[in-house]
């Protein structure tokens, strides 16, 4: 699910793929990356703004996502227009929505004299599956840790910010974390290739070097990972995200589209908030994975009854 390297938070954040904003949010898990070094019909809740306001175009690819690329079939312009209405989004935002979304290659349309359907390009399928993919295996690595850490050294000038925030946000989405300036680590060393892949990428290959070993005597590796990444941020969102939808309970099919939408924009942060570190290096009763388990929970449980509801929308327009 990457278009090469979308731009903005938006689509980094609706498909999965590798953010180049988000790294400037507040509760980044790298702390110095974002400090720069009736009741089931009602509108959505105000403490689910705190989990990240979805825009039209966050929810169209949410859309796409969970309901078009699963079916590969052609989709009305008012299918889309009403399912977006259902989520609180105006026409006119929702066609702005479409539009932007088909100029980046995403969707291609087909007239049917003064209608037109949309159907997924072929970027557009490989964007979600990839996203898709990345959002619902995040967390479910259960290989124990051996102890290794890879560690990452590259300089990049004060004066070339884009560059700099370009790269904080991709080892930021690769799990990497920064205890000090020019410095990077994860505790997964099979992320060497990813990582390599964004170094060359950005052209920095000449002024990196990295290598992959245990912790030694001098310091603690719990002290370590306080000062790469701030996980107390994490686990502040973990903990919103579960008092939210915990409570959720729609009645109606419209509502349970609704909540899925929403649920899956709520969890599609993380990947890139959460360096996913070994049990032994996570505090006691780490709120991510309750998260985890309430995500797949509620994401199976409504999945039929939002597709039902997704496949009358669409037999409505004919």
């Amino acid at each position: 699910m990457t278009s090469s390297e979308p731009d903005g938070r938006d689509g980094a954040a609706a498909t999965g793929t590798v953010p180049t904003e988000a790294g400037a949010t507040a509760n980044t898990a790298s702390g110095n990356v974002a400090n720069g070094a009736g009741a089931a019909e009602a509108p959505v809740l105000t403490r689910r703004r705190q989990l990240g306001s979805p825009s039209a175009r966050s929810l169209l690819l949410t859309l796409l996502g969970e309901f078009v690329l699963p079916r590969d079939e052609p989709v009305w312009t008012q299918v889309l227009l009403n399912a977006l209405g259902e989520l609180g989004v105006e026409q006119k935002s929702g066609r702005q929505a479409l539009a932007r979304t088909a100029a980046e290659g995403l969707l291609c349309s087909d007239r049917a004299g003064r209608r037109v359907r949309w159907l997924l390009s072929e970027m557009g399928r490989r964007l979600l599956s990839t996203g898709a993919e990345r959002i619902y295996s995040f967390g479910t690595a259960t290989e124990p840790w051996d102890g290794r850490w890879l560690v990452l050294l590259v300089s990049v000038p004060e004066s070339r910010r884009q560059l700099r925030h370009r790269l904080r946000s991709r080892l930021a989405w690769a799990g990497m974390g920064t205890p000090a300036p020019g410095v990077w680590l994860s505790a997964r060393p099979d992320k060497q290739h990813e990582v390599a892949e964004v170094v060359t990428e950005l052209g920095l290959d000449k002024v990196s070097s990295s290598f992959v070993g245990a912790f030694g005597r001098i310091g603690h590796e719990r002290e370590l990972v306080a000062q790469a990444w701030n996980l107390a941020d994490v686990e502040t969102d973990y903990r919103e995200f579960i008092s939210v939808f915990s409570a959720a309970d729609p009645l109606t099919p419209r509502a349970v589209l609704r909540e899925q939408v929403q649920l899956v924009h709520a969890w599609r942060r993380f990947p890139f908030l959460d360096p996913q570190l070994p049990a032994q290096l996570l505090p006691g009763g780490w709120a991510g994975t309750q998260a985890r388990e309430l995500f797949h929970d509620r994401h199976e449980h409504w999945a039929g009854a939002a597709g039902a509801h997704w496949d009358q929308l669409c037999a409505g327009i004919t």
